[in-house]
C-alpha cells in the first residue's frame, strides 16, 4: 500500500520513516494493521476533537477488527450524542491534536493524502467545537485568541485548543482578529446551544507564535535572476536602492500559500474579497467589515481578510490600521522566517495578500511619525518584489528624510 519515497516531499518521507518504525516487525496487510492499531492506542490521546466531513465530532476510539478490507475504524460521537463508526482514514484532526501525525502516517500507508487540505472542512460558515462548561476555569484569568469581532461580542479560541466561545465584554472596539486578550471571567452561559462568556478584558496582546497556526505554505518558483530584471532605460544609472539588489545576485522566488475561505476554486466568481470591496463601493462599510471578520473567524491565515480591515481603519484611524496590518504581517513571517533571502514576486498572485499586509503597515508607521520602522518595511518590500509594483521605492527617500506622511491616493 506504500507510496515510493522518492516521488514524496520531505514531510512525506518523514511520514515514511514513522511508517518503517509502526511496522518494522509486521509482515502483510493485516499485521500492519494491528500494528498501527497499537501505535494509534499508544499514541493518540482520545477522546479528542475531529471532523468527519466537515462536522464536529468527538472521537471516543481507533479500533481495528481484522477487517483488512475496512482497516482501521473510529467510534464518533455527534453533537446530538449519537455515535457512529467510520473508516478513521475518514477523520480530521486539528494540527494541534497530540498523535495527529500518527493518523497522516496511516493515510499514507493507505496511498491516501497524508495531511487532508482545511478546505475540506466547510468555508467561510464551517461548525467548529464548543467550549464545554468544564474547559474553563473561573477562578483567574481566561486566554482567549480573537477571530472576530463585533461591537459589543467578539468569536474566540480558546488559547491552546480549537474549541470557540462568544465573549460578551466592553471595550472590543481596540481588539481585532489575531490579538489575545487575556479576560477576568464573569458569567459563563449557553444559548441556543453555544457557549458565552462574560468578563473584562484585562490586557491585549499579539503573540501569533502562542496561536499555534499551521504556516502557510511556500512553493518554490525558481531562481531569479536580476541580469533579466528591468532596471529602466539603457544609460541610466541604477537607483541606489536597486545596487544592493542587484549584487547580491540571483534567489530564489517562492509563492506563498493563500487562504480565502468559502472560495469556490471552480467559480472565479465567487471571491470574498471581491464582494467585501464592492459592498465598500456601495457604501455599505459595516456590511464589508463584517464579510472580512467571517473570513477571519473561518482561518486567521487569510492574510487579505487583514489587509482589507486595515484599508477599511486607515483613513479615519491609522492607530486602528496598524493592527490589523501587522497581525497579517506576523502571521505571514511564521513561513519565512528570520532569515529569508528569497523573493516574493508580485507576479505570483498568492504573494500580494502578504505584500498588502507589508504596504498597509509601513504607510500606517509612516503616518505615525515612526519612519525609521517605516524605512525598513518598505526596503522589505523592494527586497522581496524587486518589481516594485506598489511603489515602495517612491517612498524610501521621503520616509529616510523624515517627511510627514501626505494623503496621496495614488500610493494605496
Amino acid at each position: 500500500m506504500k507510496k515510493d519515497p522518492d516521488d514524496q516531499n520531505p514531510a512525506q518521507v518523514d511520514l515514511e520513516r514513522l511508517i518503517a518504525e509502526i511496522t518494522v516487525d509486521a509482515h502483510g496487510d493485516d499485521e500492519q494493521l494491528w500494528a498501527f492499531q497499537q501505535a494509534f492506542q499508544d499514541n493518540v490521546s482520545v477522546p479528542c476533537d475531529g471532523f468527519v466531513i466537515g462536522q464536529p465530532v468527538s472521537v471516543l476510539a481507533f479500533d481495528y477488527d481484522g477487517n483488512k478490507r475496512r482497516g482501521l475504524t473510529a467510534r464518533c460521537r455527534r453533537e446530538d450524542g449519537s455515535e457512529h463508526v467510520v473508516a478513521a482514514s475518514e477523520v480530521v484532526l486539528p494540527p494541534r491534536a497530540k498523535g495527529v501525525r500518527f493518523l497522516a502516517a496511516y493515510r499514507q500507508w493507505l496511498g491516501l493524502e497524508p495531511w487532508p487540505r482545511e478546505a475540506t472542512i466547510p468555508g467561510r460558515r464551517q461548525r467548529q467545537h464548543k467550549v464545554a462548561p468544564t474547559d474553563l476555569e473561573l477562578k483567574g484569568p481566561v486566554e482567549l485568541a480573537v477571530l472576530s469581532v463585533k461591537e459589543s461580542t467578539a468569536r474566540c479560541r480558546l488559547l491552546g485548543a480549537d474549541r470557540i466561545l462568544t465573549l460578551r465584554t466592553r471595550g472590543l472596539w481596540k481588539v481585532v482578529p489575531g490579538e489575545i486578550v487575556a479576560v477576568a471571567p464573569g458569567k459563563q452561559w449557553s444559548y441556543a446551544g453555544h457557549p458565552y462568556l462574560s468578563g473584562k478584558i484585562e490586557s491585549v496582546r499579539l503573540d501569533i507564535a502562542a496561536l499555534d497556526l499551521v504556516p502557510l505554505r511556500l512553493k518554490e518558483r525558481g531562481p531569479w535572476q536580476p541580469d533579466d530584471h528591468y532596471w529602466g532605460e539603457e544609460g541610466e544609472p541604477i537607483e541606489d536602492w536597486a545596487q544592493p539588489i542587484i549584487a547580491r545576485g540571483p534567489r530564489p522566488a517562492f509563492e506563498m500559500e493563500q487562504v480565502l475561505p468559502g472560495m469556490d476554486p471552480n467559480d472565479f466568481d465567487s471571491d470574498p474579497i471581491s464582494e467585501s470591496n464592492d459592498l465598500q463601493d456601495a457604501g455599505d462599510h459595516p456590511g464589508a467589515r463584517r464579510l472580512l471578520m467571517e473570513l477571519c473567524q473561518a482561518d486567521l491565515r487569510c492574510l487579505d481578510a487583514h489587509a482589507h480591515l486595515g484599508n477599511l481603519a486607515f483613513d479615519h484611524s491609522p492607530k486602528d490600521a496598524i493592527h490589523h496590518f501587522e497581525v497579517g504581517v506576523r502571521i505571514g513571517e511564521l513561513s519565512i522566517g528570520a532569515d529569508f533571502d528569497g523573493l516574493l514576486p508580485w507576479g505570483h498572485i498568492d504573494n500580494r495578500p502578504f505584500l498588502r499586509c507589508l504596504h498597509g503597515f509601513g504607510l500606517c508607521l509612516w503616518r505615525l511619525e515612526r519612519f525609521d520602522e517605516a524605512g525598513r518595511i518598505f526596503e522589505r518590500m523592494l527586497w522581496l518584489n524587486p518589481t516594485d509594483n506598489q511603489g515602495a521605492r517612491f517612498l524610501v527617500d521621503a520616509v529616510g528624510a523624515k517627511k510627514a506622511w501626505e494623503d496621496d491616493r495614488e500610493r494605496r
